[in-house]
């Protein structure tokens, strides 16, 4: 038996669960992004390479499908649940991967299930690449439990039940991006410092000795390289932390500043090439010196 499934956004996590579900097979893919306007869009290439319909809008990308899958920025999280919305029948589910704060998860369910269709949130909790559709999911939401065993079908290995209340799976992921955005922060902040003053060994040696365990060397180009390739995601996702934060109650001083951070990473995606961090850290410099030169002209 076919299972019919929309996603609402083609780019990185869309594509590779399309790429997912097409392998494994049963399935009749629909798809909508708002890209798809830029015929040379990453969205619309990925559309190009895979056996999937071209819906004319979200609506139309939806309608019939047994499951939506939103997984669009996070500043269009509600956006993508109200232009889906209308499409959804009533027997639908919604399931919503956005890195998003637990009120916006919350008004794109109202939305969805102001139509009749079920809203589920899914709070992706590692990079989508390495396990791809397997990734660990938190799922929430009052069918959140029933549509476990749906999911683990069709591949999603990673999923678990969470929470019959929208909001604290994507608080869960939220908290943990306070650490982990904030690490590569930080790290580019320290190791760019450090190697300008020629002091780069001894600040690695020291977190080798208080936290062992990593290679600090390997793991800084890591975080520093991810940064780099998709700060402008990380920067709109680390807004809805700071977000979840005060919604929280609590001034978001770190997440707002690892917002600028995350911002002004992708300026240097020229270095991604380079595999040492040393390396690394000195292209970057070489152009913040260039950039900060041309502004003082």
């Amino acid at each position: 038996m076919t299972t019919k499934i929309a996603l609402i956004g083609l780019g990185e996590v869309g594509r590779t669960l399309a790429e997912d579900l097409i392998a494994r097979g049963g399935v009749e893919l629909s798809a909508w992004d708002v890209k798809f306007a830029d015929p040379q869009s990453p969205p619309s290439r990925a559309l190009a390479d895979l056996a999937v319909r071209k819906g004319s809008d979200a609506a139309d990308a939806v309608r019939g499908a047994e499951l939506a899958i939103s997984a669009v920025t996070a500043a269009q999280t509600e956006a993508a649940a109200a232009a889906a919305a209308p499409g959804l029948d009533k027997a639908a589910v919604y399931l919503d991967l956005n890195s998003a704060s637990p009120g916006l998860k919350r008004a794109a369910a109202k939305l969805v299930e102001g139509q009749g269709a079920a809203y589920v949130e899914a709070a992706v909790m590692s990079p989508i690449g390495p396990k791809r559709i397997a990734a660990p999911m938190l799922l929430g939401g009052a069918t959140a439990e029933p549509l476990l065993p749906r999911l683990q079908a069709l591949g999603f290995a990673g999923a678990r039940f969470y929470a019959p209340e929208v909001g604290r799976a994507s608080a869960a992921k939220m908290s943990r991006s306070v650490i982990i955005k904030g690490m590569e922060a930080l790290l580019a902040e320290s190791l760019l410092t450090a190697r300008s003053y020629g002091v780069e060994a001894d600040v690695i040696a020291s977190l080798n000795d208080l936290f062992p365990g990593p290679d600090w060397t390997k793991l800084s180009h890591y975080m520093i390289t991810r940064s780099i390739e998709h700060g402008v995601r990380r920067a709109e996702e680390m807004r809805e932390v700071a977000r979840t934060v005060s919604e929280a109650g609590i001034e978001p001083h770190m997440s707002r500043a690892t917002v600028a951070r995350q911002e002004w990473a992708p300026q240097f995606a020229g270095l991604l090439e380079r595999q040492d961090l040393l390396g690394l850290l000195d292209g970057m410099l070489e152009h913040a010196k260039e950039t900060h030169g041309k502004a003082a002209c």
